[in-house]
C-alpha cells in the first residue's frame, strides 16, 4: 500500500537536524549543541499563569485566531518593538508555533509551480512546506554574501513564476542579520512587483548590534508582506508552541481558513500563558540576549583561535564555522566529532547544499557546557 502514499510526501526529507540529534542519543557522554532551544525555565509568571488558566478551566477552544486579548498583546508587541502596525481583530493569527504560522502562510500564497525565493543554506523546513504545497523553492547561494539575500540577488532570481521572497532574519543557522539599509535595497527591488514576502522574524528579541528591523515597517511592502513571530525563541517557551501571524486583512483571512482546518485553534492554556508573556513579561528577552551574547563571544574567540573561519553572528544563537579545511564533507566532520570527541553538531548539509562545508553550533547551552564542548574539539582538531 505504501505505493499510494502522497509523492510529495514521499519525495521529502526528515529533518537533517533532528536525524543527527537521533543518532547522537545512540552514544554516550555526549556533548549536544545541537537543538535550538533555550536553556533558561519559561519565566515564573508564565507557569502561574498557564496553571491558573487549568485551575479555572480555561480549557476550551478559543476563537479560531485566538483570544483577542493575546492578538491585542502580539499587537502591541510588534507596535512598541518594530513599529508595526496590524489590527488585532483581523490580520492577527495564533498559531501552533511559528512552524505552523509558515505552513499556513506558505499554503495559503503558494500553487503548483509557484516558484519562492530563499538564501541558503536556511532552516530545512522551508523547502518542505514550499514543495508540499507544490511550490519551487528557489536557493541562492549567500556564501559570499555573509550569508545575507541581498537585493541584487533577488532581482538576479525573479521570475515570471515568482509567488513569494522568505526573508529568515535573524538566521538559522547562520546567525546573520539585515541592516535597515539592507532591506531598503530590497524594497526598492520588489516595490513593484507583485511578490509576497514572508519575513520569519521568530528571532527577532535576540539581536546583538542595533535593533531588529522588519521589511513590514517600510510602507511600500506592507501590503505584501506576512510577518511570523512568536514567544518559543524570547520567552524560552519552545514546547508551549504559541506562534503567531500578521498580514494585512485580504491575506489573513484566507490564512484563517488554512488554520481553522488543520488545527481549530492553538491550545488555550498555552494563549494564556503566552498574554502573561507579552504582557508583563513582554522584555523578557533581554536577561536571555545578554547572557548570549557572553556566550557567543566565548565561542567566537576560541573557534577562531583554532583557526576556524566564523562570521560574527549579529542575531539568533548560532554559531556556523567553515570546515573546508578539514578536507571532509559537514557529515564526516559531524559524524567524527561525535565518535571521537563526544560534541554533536548539525551538519551544514542539513541547511542545504549551499551549507556543505559548514557546521552549526547552537551556544543555547550553559558556559559550562560551552567551555567543555571546545575543549574537546580542541583536542580533535588538534589530533586530525
Amino acid at each position: 500500500m505504501e505505493h499510494l502514499i502522497n509523492p510529495k510526501v514521499k519525495d521529502i526529507q526528515f529533518s537533517g537536524i533532528r536525524q543527527f540529534f537521533n543518532m547522537v542519543s545512540e552514544y554516550e557522554d555526549v556533548i549536544s549543541l545541537t537543538i535550538g532551544q533555550p536553556d533558561f525555565s519559561t519565566p515564573e509568571g508564565v507557569k502561574e499563569a498557564a496553571k491558573l488558566a487549568i485551575d479555572e478551566d480555561l480549557t476550551t477552544y478559543t476563537h479560531n485566531a485566538g483570544l483577542l486579548s493575546l492578538r491585542e498583546a502580539a499587537a502591541n508587541f510588534v507596535k512598541s518593538k518594530y513599529g508595526l502596525n496590524y489590527n488585532p481583530e483581523d490580520e492577527i493569527i495564533v498559531t501552533a508555533g511559528a512552524s505552523q504560522a509558515i505552513d499556513i502562510a506558505i499554503r495559503t500564497i503558494i500553487e503548483s509551480g509557484s516558484e519562492v525565493i530563499l538564501p541558503g543554506p536556511a532552516y530545512p523546513s522551508y523547502e518542505a512546506l514550499i514543495k508540499l504545497a507544490g511550490g519551487v523553492p528557489v536557493f541562492v547561494d549567500t556564501r559570499e554574501t555573509g550569508f545575507k539575500l541581498t537585493a541584487e540577488q533577488i532581482k538576479d532570481h525573479l521570475t515570471e513564476k515568482t509567488r513569494c521572497i522568505i526573508l529568515p532574519y535573524p538566521s538559522n543557522p547562520t546567525g546573520c542579520t539585515l541592516t535597515k539599509q539592507d532591506l531598503k535595497e530590497i524594497v526598492d527591488v520588489l516595490k513593484d512587483e507583485e511578490v509576497f514576502v514572508l519575513s520569519d522574524e521568530v528571532y527577532s528579541e535576540l539581536v546583538f548590534k542595533g535593533s531588529h528591523q522588519s521589511i513590514a515597517s517600510f510602507p511600500e511592502m506592507k501590503e505584501k508582506a506576512i510577518v511570523v513571530n512568536g514567544i518559543s525563541k524570547s520567552h524560552s517557551m519552545t514546547g508551549w508552541r504559541i506562534g503567531f501571524v500578521c498580514a494585512p486583512a485580504f491575506i489573513a483571512k484566507y490564512m484563517l481558513k488554512v488554520h481553522q482546518y488543520s488545527v481549530a485553534c492553538a491550545s488555550s492554556i498555552s494563549q494564556y500563558a503566552a498574554l502573561e508573556a507579552l504582557t508583563k513579561g513582554i522584555n523578557s528577552a533581554l536577561t536571555m540576549k545578554h547572557e548570549y551574547m557572553k556566550r557567543m563571544h566565548y565561542g567566537l574567540k576560541r573557534l577562531r583561535f583554532l583557526g576556524f573561519d566564523v562570521n560574527e553572528p549579529t542575531g539568533a544563537f548560532y554559531m556556523f564555522p567553515s570546515i573546508s579545511r578539514f578536507n571532509m564533507s559537514s557529515l564526516e566532520f559531524a559524524t567524527k566529532l561525535v565518535k571521537e570527541a563526544g560534541v554533536a553538531v548539525v551538519p551544514g548539509s542539513a541547511f542545504s547544499k549551499y551549507g556543505e562545508g559548514y557546521v552549526r553550533l547552537s551556544f543555547a547551552y550553559s558556559m559550562e557546557t560551552l567551555e567543555e564542548a571546545l575543549n574537546r574539539i580542541e583536542q580533535f582538531v588538534n589530533n586530525i
